[in-house]
């Protein structure tokens, strides 16, 4: 199986799957010298991992790691670090009738037909639960990128037809945190919160919006021709389990507007403190012109579809072709986006990393 590495200097490449004995990333490239706080990592797991609320899977994981090579005293050796979690609360048997079944609009018969066979445990390598290694190592890339200033956010914006009014507004990781959805709207999560716990009565599921918000972030990230920087963040983004749209900036809305209400007029950096370099009045670039960042804070929207596991019979066929009736078991998210938040921030930190390393060669 190929595409289990991401990046090209902060590179990683995770392994494991969902009921496997553990999962698990290798980082390369990380710069030698830089402190690990481990205490920070579990943190960022901890966002992630399931069991956390009412609302979310009751797969209970500790989601604890361990750093197996490429730390010394603290500090990494510029060696591969290798970083693992243990999987502990696996549950197979609940994944057995689905072994010669495909589930709808899952992995199954994709994996089945390029394979020959597959690991019908809660989807193996397909899982979710693969998404953790990526939060482990984002955490690292982060850690790395707080040294420049940089940092990220994310908040979940939408939860089906539930709209925020002002996700255009910059948020604490505090208010963020403060709701279980991890919407920083306190009457809008509300309401999320109630449509999630009622939609899982009902059997079934939610999609909704994560917007993300990188700040601090340098002039000159991203290469300007098939590496551009929203092309990277793009595909990171894309490359998380369920996510089905990707837009930065203006995004679609863009297509709406006149070229002379889309430029971003640059004025002098006085009229906006804290931005590094030459600044703009609007920023429907999205902080990213010519596939390169250009200094203003980098912000774009992520798409999640429901997910596909839902407690209701549907029709599908085995593989002989012929029809079945399935109807999940066991246990899953009635709402995938606010787990997914870590997510978001740990894809967006890997792909700055790298660009930040990649970037040295020019000075």
């Amino acid at each position: 199986m190929a595409g289990n590495t991401f990046g090209q200097l902060f590179k990683i490449t995770t392994f494991g799957e969902s009921h496997g004995a553990m999962i698990g990333v290798v980082i390369d490239g990380c710069p030698s010298g830089l402190k690990i706080d481990e205490k920070f990592i579990q943190s960022e797991l901890n966002r992630r991992k399931p069991g956390q609320s009412k609302i979310t899977t009751q797969r209970k994981e500790d989601d604890v790691f361990e750093i197996v090579s490429g730390l010394f005293e603290g500090k990494t050796t510029g060696a591969p670090l290798t970083i693992i979690i243990r999987n502990k609360d696996q549950k197979p048997d609940d994944y057995k009738h689905l072994a010669d079944s495909f589930r709808p609009s899952h992995a199954d018969f994709t994996y089945e037909e390029k394979y020959g066979n597959r690991d019908y445990r809660g989807g193996g390598r397909s899982s979710a639960r693969e998404t953790a290694a990526r939060v482990a190592a984002g955490a690292v890339a982060k850690l790395l990128l707080k040294k420049q200033g940089i940092e990220f956010s994310a908040f979940v914006s939408q939860v089906g037809k539930l709209k925020m009014k002002n996700s255009e507004k910059n948020f604490s990781n505090k208010e963020i945190e403060s709701t279980i959805v991890r919407c920083p709207e306190k009457a809008t999560a509300e309401k999320m919160i109630a449509l999630i716990e009622k939609t899982r009565k009902e059997g079934d599921t939610l999609g909704g919006v994560i917007t993300a918000v990188i700040t601090n972030c340098p002039v000159g990230l991203g290469e300007p021709v098939f590496d551009k920087l929203h092309a990277d963040l793009g595909k990171a983004m894309l490359s998380i389990n369920a996510v089905k749209g990707f837009e930065y900036g203006s995004g679609f809305e863009g297509t709406e507007m006149k070229g002379s209400e889309h430029n971003d007029a640059f004025v002098p950096l006085s009229l906006r403190r804290g931005v590094r370099g030459e600044a703009t009045a609007t920023n429907h670039s999205g902080g990213i012109q010519g596939g390169i960042s250009n200094g203003m804070e980098i912000r774009f929207n992520v798409a999640f579809k429901p997910v596909a596991t839902i407690m209701q019979d549907q029709q599908s066929i085995d593989k002989k072709g012929k029809k079945v009736i399935l109807k999940g078991k066991g246990r899953h998210d009635p709402c995938v986006v606010p787990r997914a938040v870590p997510i978001v921030e740990a894809m967006a930190a890997l792909v700055i990393a790298d660009h930040f390393l990649r970037n040295k060669i020019y000075r």
